[in-house]
């Protein structure tokens, strides 16, 4: 309940759109969720990408963008888009979490000074409207109260998971303020009961404008409730959610709910935490959920408009700091540099900019340093030749003039340039085998970086021996055309033995022609390159 009221406080619909969100779109989500633990609500995430929307478009615009939303996620669900989630790295997912927790805390500062703060512009921005009427006209009954609620919620929950200490917390500010006569900014009239739904038609000519933000919402409550079931299948013993079947749960509640005035909804994973350890097992916990905060609302209305709004902002805040685990944030950012590059762009970005952006960015910065891993993983090490059964002059004879590298991982085109300098870079030879069977993939530009590698060689008088390709990359040499004079002179085999072999007949005919004789089996062509 004062989760409900705070978050629907803070995304300028009111409490009453936040109380709305937790009946309608919890009792949808959870009868046709994918999910037997989720429990469905206005969080802290969507309430930062609401405050500006709700700003641009109005109250009447905020309604179709919902709608848009809702649409978008049932798309998704068809489409099976839901079991992609399990890609995102977890630096990406701690890095959104931290920023949110973040951004919420600064959104709460002017409530939690006791001043009126600005709606608009960056969190930072609002954060310092707050420090600055505070500092002009300060009051200390609000900090206090925000205070005494943060310190109730994190201590009690340390103690007992199962208690509601945000209510509790809650009461007794009411008790408290009321008792002490504490001049502090109150909640104000809550209508009683939930509003009847009803539709206001749009003009087409606003989706385009609404689409962005349509988008973002949709992006936002398919990430956060994906991860949010994730987390509820890692608590508990044997359960396992369906993902597209999540997300045409939430897309079915986010057409609804804001028929009844609510705002968009996704799985609230401090909600659904709280309901495993309750011991709930199956969707009637969430269900139950719902149906108790109507009635607590039906009943009680005229109690809710005494609430202080600093006492709201102490279980915002304090919800904010259980988001995130330092312990974990700081595990991720010793672990590996791209981790902590990771961490570190999505959560600045998403405090400095908006939450899709920092997602889109992340993903980015995860891709690119992906990537780069996966490039550096391609090697190209030099083989010992099989000469066991040659004499000691023979096999210094050989290991003077033929080299063996096998060349293993991905040829694509993030590795490429540093194989072809690598390659390039050989000199101490006149036969070249290049051992191709652990070539993992490769690409166009792979292939085409492999075929300048073979022709700079051949320029300076090196034969070039490929031995070991699998079906799959000669189909991609074959189809750009590539390497062709090799298989018509046969300077490509399908295992490395028999490479060496005829790079041995190279090189012993090389020594046969400096002296005026002939051994068979070796070409003109080779015979030419070798002499040079």
């Amino acid at each position: 309940l004062p989760l409900a009221l705070g978050f629907g406080v803070a995304s300028g619909l009111g409490a009453r759109a936040g109380i709305t969100t937790a009946v309608v779109a919890g009792a949808l989500a959870a009868i046709f969720g994918g999910s037997n633990l989720q429990v469905s609500g206005p969080t802290g995430a969507m309430t930062v990408v609401l405050v500006p929307v709700v700003h641009r478009f109005g109250t009447d615009g905020v309604l179709l963008v919902w709608l848009m939303a809702g649409v978008i996620l049932i798309v998704l669900a068809f489409a099976r888009v839901g079991g992609y989630v399990r890609y995102l790295p977890t630096s990406l997912v701690e890095g959104f979490t931290a920023g949110i927790a973040v951004v919420i805390t600064l959104q709460q500062v002017p409530n939690l000074l006791g001043v009126a703060g600005g709606r608009t512009g960056p969190v930072w921005a609002t954060a310092w409207t707050g420090v600055t009427g505070a500092l002009r006209h300060p009051q200390v009954a609000p900090v206090l109260i925000a205070a005494a609620v943060v310190a109730t919620m994190l201590i009690g929950a340390r103690r007992r998971q199962r208690i509601p200490f945000s209510l509790l917390a809650v009461a007794a500010a009411i008790a408290v303020t009321a008792a002490l006569h504490l001049p502090v900014e109150r909640l104000g009239t809550l209508p009683s009961g939930l509003p009847a739904p009803s539709v206001t038609f749009f003009a087409v000519s606003r989706l385009g404008a609404l689409l962005p933000s349509a988008l973002a919402v949709a992006a936002l409550a398919a990430l956060e409730s994906l991860l949010s079931a994730t987390v509820a299948d890692a608590m508990s013993v044997s359960e396992q959610h369906d993902p597209n079947r999540e997300l045409f749960g939430q897309g079915l509640a986010n057409i609804v709910t804001p028929m009844f005035g609510g705002v968009p909804a996704t799985a609230a994973l401090a909600r659904t935490a709280v309901n495993v350890r309750a011991g709930a097992r199956s969707k009637l916990a969430a269900l139950s959920h719902a149906l108790t905060v109507g009635l607590i609302v039906t009943a009680a209305a005229p109690l809710v408009r005494f609430i202080p709004l600093s006492a709201l902002a102490g279980v915002l805040i304090a919800t904010a700091a259980q988001m995130v685990s330092v312990r974990s944030l700081r595990a991720l950012a010793r672990a590996t540099r791209p981790d902590a590059v990771i961490l570190a762009v999505t959560l600045v970005v998403t405090v400095a900019f908006d939450l899709v952006t920092a997602v889109v960015l992340g993903l980015v910065a995860a891709m690119i340093l992906a990537l780069r891993a996966v490039a550096r993983s391609t090697r190209l090490e030099q083989m010992p030749l099989e000469t066991a059964h040659h004499s000691d002059e023979e096999r210094a004879l050989l290991a003077e003039h033929i080299v063996a590298y096998r060349v293993d991982g991905p040829l694509f085109f993030a590795a490429a340039h540093r194989f072809l300098l690598e390659v390039t870079g050989i000199t101490d030879a006149r036969v070249v085998i290049l051992r191709m069977s652990r070539v993992t993939t490769i690409d166009a530009t792979g292939a085409r970086v492999l075929d300048d590698a073979i022709k700079h060689l051949e320029s300076r008088g090196v034969t070039v021996l490929l031995s070991g390709f699998r079906p799959g990359h000669e189909e991609v040499l074959t189809a750009l055309d590539l390497g062709g004079h090799l298989r018509s002179d046969r300077l490509v085999f399908d295992g490395t033995p028999a490479a060496i072999e005829y790079a041995r007949t190279i090189v012993h005919q090389r020594i046969a022609s400096a002296l005026g004789t002939k051994v068979p089996g070796v070409g003109a062509v080779h015979e030419h390159r070798l002499l040079g």
